[in-house]
């Protein structure tokens, strides 16, 4: 409460040698306002909003990104061909038509008429058709519908994937957004610094050195703009790499802040959900199903198949039918490297589906505790230690303009108070980016 009552001292009633100072040298403008002391949450545009500007929220981002992203568009055409390959697998073979004409007198053609022809040539045509047994065709139809399944589990995990990465550099939006108020405040109260000690050097306050090193420092402030603002531009041009550039203008900003928002979620409900909604988990379970289709489908294949085929003969004035049947005798070939091939790539899918359940239990646990330990952080520095940072500046501020304390030691929790705050801003983004790693550890964005 002191603090306070001495900060509204310092902006309604300055100093009577303040005001002579400022009247002698021209500047008659009343110093800004102290930057505020809220801590949390943090807004990401309330200072850098462009009203002209589009506004994209993390939903919409995400949403943006699923339809336009072409790593994504990419992916999900790998569905279409899965889907045409079904086409192919459940084809029909084709029937086989033949014909022939035997015994024609074309190095004697004298002897060619209408008698030789009926009575002496020979004229044939047929019809085959392979007869698939083992039920082939239906076989092959169904492993392709399973490695359809899998291949559309695959893209489901892509959309995760790339979901998790739009929402990371959200909040890495978020956080140049937030560093850039920040640098922004801390040049304008500064500035103001850098006002009342040339009053003061006009007064004799302080000397000439003291003023120099003041005038140096606002150096190193209007730097931290500049680098924030060019890390607001990357951080924006990533977020609209990762959206789709025809999806958005060229000028955008998002919306959304720096928010510390507690979770609490058990963890043995989170390795339930990952193991139910996890699509890379669900293609490592289909994945075994599509093995074991191919299995099935190699046995089939090792059944051989019928081939049947009728003809018409006309020979010797006589039209005739001839039926034929022929299959392979299953002595030496029946498909068994492909059979052990299938066997041995089902345990391959069974170990991997228990290699991707450990791998997602693992991404949940690790997910979790890095959670609950930037929960840890985030609440210090909420228990006292942003308050701390700012009261031991504004405190060096107030007793160094009135000459109660020395330049190094006011620059000096400046430098403190700058870092305190910078830390605590990386601390809600490291937070909610844990917060995104445990989404995309579990496979939703809905935790319980």
């Amino acid at each position: 409460m002191e603090l306070r009552r001495m900060h509204r001292f310092i902006r309604a009633v300055p100093a009577t040698a303040l005001v002579l100072a400022m009247a002698a040298i021209g500047a008659a403008q009343a110093p800004p306002a102290a930057p505020s002391t809220t801590q949390a949450p943090l807004s990401s545009n309330r200072a850098t909003t462009v009203p002209t500007a589009a506004h994209l929220s993390l939903d919409r981002a995400i949403e943006l990104a699923l339809q336009h992203n072409h790593s994504l568009l990419a992916a999900r055409a790998t569905i279409d061909e899965s889907r045409a390959e079904e086409i192919t697998a459940n084809l029909r073979p084709n029937p086989v038509l033949s014909w022939d004409a035997q015994f024609l007198p074309f190095f004697n053609p004298g002897t060619l008429s209408s008698s030789y022809i009926d009575n002496s040539a020979q004229f044939d045509i047929g019809v085959s058709y392979l007869i698939e047994r083992g039920k082939k065709r239906q076989n092959r139809l169904a492993a392709a519908r399973d490695q359809t399944a899998q291949t559309v589990a695959n893209v489901l995990d892509n959309e995760r994937s790339i979901s998790a990465n739009v929402a990371q550099q959200f909040v890495g939006v978020l956080l140049a957004n937030a560093n850039l108020e920040l640098a922004r405040m801390d040049l304008e109260s500064f500035q103001n610094t850098v006002e009342i000690s040339q009053a003061r050097y006009q007064a004799g306050d302080i000397g000439e050195g003291d003023l120099l090193k003041i005038k140096l420092q606002l150096l190193q402030f209007q730097m931290d703009l500049n680098s924030a603002q060019l890390a607001k531009v990357q951080a924006l041009a990533n977020l609209r790499a990762l959206v789709g550039f025809e999806s958005l203008p060229e000028s955008y900003e998002v919306d959304g802040e720096l928010a510390y928002q507690p979770v609490r979620v058990n963890l043995d409900d989170l390795k339930l959900m990952a193991l139910r909604n996890r699509p890379d988990y669900r293609a490592a379970q289909l994945g075994v199903t599509a093995a074991q289709s191919q299995l099935i489908l190699a046995r089939a294949i090792g059944k051989r198949d019928l081939t049947a085929a009728v003809d018409y003969s006309h020979a010797g004035g006589v039209s005739a039918a001839s039926f034929f049947f022929n299959i392979e005798v299953p002595i030496f070939t029946r498909n068994q490297g492909e059979i052990a091939r299938a066997r041995f790539g089902v345990n391959q899918a069974q170990e991997s589906q228990s290699a991707q359940s450990e791998t997602v239990l693992t991404d949940v646990v690790n997910a979790f505790e890095n959670l609950h330990t930037n929960d840890e952080v985030v609440t210090l520095y909420n228990s006292g230690y942003l308050q701390q940072a700012q009261d031991s500046r504004d405190i060096s501020q107030y007793a160094y303009q009135r000459g109660a304390a020395s330049l190094l030691d006011y620059l000096d929790s400046e430098r403190s108070y700058r870092a305190t705050q910078l830390a605590y801003r990386q601390a809600l983004a490291s937070y909610m980016l844990a917060l995104e790693q445990l989404r995309q550890a579990v496979g939703t964005r809905s935790l319980p």
